[in-house]
């Protein structure tokens, strides 16, 4: 009985362990397209909306809705790329009052989580560092298209995009007369079109 009873044990052991290993396994990865993918924001001023983006980032994507486990995003963001189309409004975002670029140069996400809501729709949770402050958030992803590359044999492309809205008080993006809300608004909103691409 001892013996039988120790096979069960050590039976259960090893599947609950393999188990494990196949869920840790990484998802396939893709390639950011940097020339077909975009970091836009856009903020209330006043009662007009302002809308800029960050042209210099860099990031790694491993996703499959077969294998959510195993799937995770990371993304770094340099904050001395943003362009609003204003040059001076650009230097003082880039200033000790919003990002203060010298002493945080990046903005980084990394994902913790992927959970379904449909077919093409995805909840990424992660964590957001801006400044010195990291903060829970959720990024809704939808997938755009998936189909094999026109032009380019074995490679598959794969289009998402990524919605959410922070608040930029909550890592003190503005500070002094710019913390108040009035002037520049407190919610910011986010919209990354993003090309993937894998072989095949």
């Amino acid at each position: 009985m001892v013996p039988t009873f120790k096979k069960i044990f050590f039976a259960v052991v090893i599947f609950a362990l393999s188990s494990v290993s196949v869920n840790a396994q990484d998802a396939r990865k893709w390639k950011i397209d940097k020339s077909h993918t975009s970091v836009n924001f856009s903020i209330n001023h006043f009662f007009s909306s302002i809308t800029g983006k960050f042209t210099d980032f860099e990031g790694m994507i491993n996703f499959d809705p077969n294998n959510l486990a195993g799937s995770k995003a990371d993304l770094s963001i340099s904050i001395s790329s943003v362009n609003t189309d204003n040059g001076e409004r650009d230097k003082k975002l880039q200033s000790s009052d919003f990002f203060d670029v010298k002493t945080f140069p990046k903005m980084i996400f990394k994902s913790t989580k992927f959970d379904k809501k449909s077919e093409k729709e995805y909840l990424v949770h992660g964590n957001l560092t801006i400044r010195d402050i990291t903060k829970d958030v959720v990024l809704q992803m939808k997938i755009t298209g998936e189909m094999e590359h026109p032009m380019m044999k074995g490679i598959i492309i794969l289009g998402i995009a990524i919605e959410t809205t922070i608040d930029r008080t909550d890592y003190k993006v503005g500070t002094g007369d710019w913390a108040a809300t009035k002037v520049v608004g407190d919610e910011v909103k986010i919209h990354i079109p993003i090309e993937l691409i894998r072989k095949k």
